[in-house]
């Protein structure tokens, strides 16, 4: 060994060193985080290793992603990896990051109603519709959203999980059409306009807008997916959302005045209302 090499153990505690002056919790944890991710291997192996010499190369770009995350950005944006059900899923700024809650939504479904063709609207990372094709038994599952970023991201998802969803771009349910869908799964945004201000920074400064608020009262996307929702999904087909729980009550109702049968709210697993069931009529 050189005197110009470094070893991985001390390394990984100057950066946990970086991360803690930067008042990011855990900073040792998200450090062995940082490096398992960028050598693609387990943080196991970064604490049993810790006297392996580091290339020169290795030290700039690690210390490049410890300083982005002393910065703010978030852990999952700096990796470039999020985990979601049996998935790890590659995400950047172009989309949101996959939450733990959304995972329950796949068990609603899956449970409800696991065949035939299903839509995951408002994909972003493909997270929701990569998730139904890798647990289901559908014939057929779509992802669908406005942004061409978002739609390169979950193309690259398909690709490295091997799973078959069928991307396409259109704004809501607007592209598909009348009767074609089994099930209609949705994440839309849901942050009123004047909560969006006052975000978390680590959210509202560096994940997509378009993807977190939705007009004055943050329903907007949410009516469009209830209204037109009766259109696309077929006689006895579901709809699951993704809701803000402090406007669940809301939410119910509009389903309700709109004609959806069976509407129920469910809780994540936090305890809070997140999530809306609702059943097609069976009469078109």
């Amino acid at each position: 060994m050189t005197e110009a090499e470094v070893l991985l153990g001390d390394l990984v505690t100057d950066a946990g060193r970086i991360l803690s002056a930067g008042r990011i919790p855990e900073p040792r944890r998200e450090a062995l985080r940082l490096w398992s991710d960028l050598v693609e291997a387990s943080p196991a192996d970064a604490i049993l290793g810790r006297r392996t010499p580091v290339s020169a190369d290795q030290v700039a770009a690690f210390l490049s992603a410890v300083e982005r995350r002393a910065g703010g950005e978030p852990l999952a944006y700096v990796s470039g990896w999020a985990g979601f059900r049996r998935l790890t899923l590659q995400v950047d700024r172009r989309v949101l990051i996959p939450r733990p809650e959304t995972e329950g939504l796949v068990d609603l479904v899956l449970a409800r109603a696991p065949r035939g063709i299903a839509a995951d609207v408002c994909t972003g990372s493909g997270c929701l519709a990569l998730g139904l094709a890798d647990e289901g038994q559908y014939d057929r599952v779509l992802g669908v959203d406005l942004s061409r970023d978002a739609l390169a991201v979950a193309s690259g998802n398909a690709r490295r999980t091997g799973l078959v969803v069928n991307l396409l771009r259109g704004d809501l349910t607007s592209t598909l059409a009348a009767a074609s869908i089994d099930v209609l799964v949705a994440n839309p945004p849901y942050i009123a306009t004047a909560e969006y201000a006052a975000l978390d920074v680590s959210v509202r400064d560096w994940e997509p807008a378009m993807a977190l608020e939705s007009g004055a009262d943050g329903l907007e996307a949410t009516r469009r997916l209830l209204d037109d929702g009766r259109r696309v999904v077929s006689a006895g087909g579901l709809i699951a959302l993704e809701i803000d729980a402090s406007r669940a009550d809301a939410t119910a109702q509009t389903a309700h005045a709109l004609g959806w049968q069976q509407v129920m709210i469910h809780h994540d697993l936090f305890g809070r209302e997140r999530y809306l069931l609702a059943q097609r009529s069976e009469i078109p």
